[in-house]
């Protein structure tokens, strides 16, 4: 069984009751909503990277951004290659809040992570959908 860490930033936007999420294509959560972002490509800082990962996967730009947690969960999946796969996924979370620019929002697939972006209702969402930082990102933010 291959075993693997993967670190990677993350954000929650959140516009009165909706959030903004991801359809995930690939990797453990396939199919699952999921907070935008992904990993550090080398020398970025973690901003660079939430930047970069929530245009990339969404269209959105960031105005603002305040660093709300760092997270980690560890799930044993089947990959592409049906091998059974140990991840350690970090997650760097931060809250964001993007420029209002709704029309460049990308609903279709991206060709790597995504399926599409969208902000969705949050009394909509049931927990059986969403990724683990997800889940635990809707928690924090009861409190």
């Amino acid at each position: 069984m291959t075993k693997h860490t993967h670190i990677g930033v993350y954000a929650i936007a959140k516009v009165e009751n909706k959030i903004l999420l991801i359809k995930k294509a690939r990797g453990p959560y396939t199919g699952q909503w999921d907070l935008p972002g992904g990993q550090f490509e080398f020398g970025e800082t973690s901003e660079e990277t939430l930047i970069r990962e929530v245009d990339e996967e969404t269209g959105l730009t960031i105005s603002s951004s305040k660093l709300l947690d760092v997270m980690s969960h560890t799930v044993t999946y089947t990959n592409s290659s049906d091998e059974k796969e140990t991840l350690h996924h970090i997650g760097i979370i931060y809250l964001i809040k993007v420029q209002d620019d709704s029309n460049k929002l990308k609903t279709g697939a991206d060709g790597e992570d995504s399926l599409g972006a969208k902000w969705i209702n949050i009394s909509e969402l049931k927990e059986n959908t969403l990724s683990p930082f997800t889940k635990r990102s809707l928690e924090s933010l009861k409190d």
